[in-house]
């Protein structure tokens, strides 16, 4: 019989609350999934403002993000969190900050990710997601230290991309047009050798499924719920 004790994980949530109630959803069906019955899982949930945050991020306020993105976890550390999970790919950018706050594991969405791939031994990806984790070492270099190669849109590319993202599927808006933008993007990076994509905003999922792509979809919010389950069901 499985075991039912389960560690308490704190995830931070909010940006958006739309991928927020996707996390939720998929780790309670992960966890009843190898529990069965009636289980759900221990989880506490710090769901934040996304507006200044948004704001901070548009001025590059890095520092302050890293003072509220720590608070957050010491909040949800002593509430009686034993681990930590950050719902968004973009504000992995100081998780270093949280590291340092809490001295709790954080389950890293670019670690799990990068270890997703290889196991189906895929050495070229694709990567969407903001503007932020696109160009940026804090969640590309990862990916490029585990052994892949990334491909990224052209600039235009990238910034319609990261329009839709904040413009669209953070307000629960998906449009038709949108998801015919990114299976063009994602066929023009399959054109260019990328073998699978990653889905590195955690609403993309919300509007590109496997069968709207090409070429594999590795989906980082299904990926990173997974690994909440995991994490919750380890001793």
């Amino acid at each position: 019989m499985a075991a039912t004790k389960q560690r308490t994980l704190g995830i931070i949530g909010g940006m958006s609350w739309e991928s927020t109630e996707s996390y939720y959803r998929l780790i309670n069906e992960g966890v009843k999934a190898k529990l069965g019955g009636l289980h759900s899982a221990d989880l506490l949930i710090h769901s934040v403002d996304f507006a200044p945050i948004n704001k901070l991020q548009a001025q590059g306020a890095w520092n302050e993000m890293g003072v509220i993105m720590a608070s957050s976890g010491k909040r949800l550390q002593a509430a009686g969190a034993q681990g930590l999970l950050i719902a968004t790919n973009t504000m992995h950018k100081v998780v270093d900050e949280m590291q340092a706050a809490t001295g709790l594991p954080i389950i890293h969405i670019a670690d799990v990710t990068a270890a997703a791939i290889k196991q189906q031994d895929f050495t070229k990806v694709a990567l969407l997601g903001t503007q932020f984790t696109m160009t940026q070492d804090f969640y590309k270099q990862r990916l490029i230290d585990a052994g892949l190669q990334v491909l990224i849109p052209e600039n235009d590319g990238r910034a319609e991309v990261h329009r839709i993202i904040y413009e669209e599927l953070c307000q629960g808006q998906l449009l038709d047009s949108s998801r015919q933008y990114y299976q063009q993007v994602i066929q023009d990076l399959a054109n260019k050798g990328a073998e699978g994509v990653i889905l590195g905003c955690t609403e993309i999922g919300l509007l590109i499924q496997q069968a709207d792509s090409p070429i594999p979809v590795f989906d980082t919010t299904a990926i990173h719920a997974a690994a909440a389950v995991d994490f919750l069901l380890s001793h």
